[in-house]
């Protein structure tokens, strides 16, 4: 699989008007934040707690896929300075 793969959402979450795939982790992460804060706060129908939970799946999904990029870009940074000679 890809990271184009990973990344494209199934086409039902576009239809339902799920977070974009391409949402920038700071949003991500603060939408996150706030269905949290709903979702604990209760008062809420089962209906909308659902809606709420599901929403906030995808919005962990594309914060964990940044944190996996990131985490990736780290690591080949790490090997490029490693691979290179200490004198220059």
């Amino acid at each position: 699989m890809t990271d184009q793969d990973q990344a494209a959402p199934p086409s039902d979450q576009a239809d339902q008007g799920g977070p974009p795939d391409d949402m920038p982790y700071e949003a991500a992460r603060d939408e996150l934040i706030e269905v949290v804060r709903r979702l604990e706060a209760g008062g809420t129908s089962l209906e909308e707690s659902l809606a709420l939970w599901e929403r906030g799946e995808r919005l962990a999904a594309i914060c964990q896929r940044w944190l996996d990029g990131a985490r990736a870009r780290l690591a080949a940074a790490t090997k490029t300075d490693e691979a290179e000679p200490d004198g220059e």
